[in-house]
């Protein structure tokens, strides 16, 4: 009973992340911190590193924070919330930064319809360059209409 209901609550900890993602990429992103993902649209820099690579860090501090409480407080929930935020953060990163956006060249032949889906959803979101009116949605989970043939 332990093992399983350790694994729903880690589950249930990645599932979250995708809405997090949505809504903070909805809400915050694109609402009261666009000076920090603006780059991430607009590529008007040399740099490899964007200010937009910031907002990772807020994660892996609520990630750090429930190994903490884990570890030294005796919530053992901690754990397996703490480990779901973190396995999505990874997910998120191959996806979004090295599937998507090719910041390293790997990944790149890869042409089934779940990559198809998600490179035109993303597109679709990335063609406008402004603040408002960009489709906001977690990142892997997009609506079904990007996974036409």
């Amino acid at each position: 009973m332990d093992a399983f209901l350790w694994t729903l609550i880690f589950l249930g900890a990645f599932c979250m992340m995708e809405f997090m993602a949505w809504f903070t990429h909805k809400y915050v992103m694109h609402g009261f911190l666009w000076r920090l993902h603006k780059d991430h649209h607009k590529k008007d820099h040399g740099s490899w590193w964007e200010r937009n690579d910031f907002f990772f860090l807020f994660y892996a501090f609520v990630s750090i924070f429930c190994f903490i409480r884990w570890k030294y407080f005796g919530f053992w929930a901690g754990l397996p919330i703490g480990l779901g935020i973190f396995a999505y953060g990874i997910t998120y990163f191959l996806v979004h930064d090295i599937f998507i956006h090719q910041r390293f060249k790997i990944f790149r032949k890869a042409n089934n319809w779940y990559a198809r889906g998600i490179r035109r959803a993303h597109k679709i979101h990335h063609k406008h360059l402004g603040k408002d009116d960009g489709e906001c949605f977690g990142m892997l989970f997009p609506p079904l209409k990007y996974f036409k043939k």
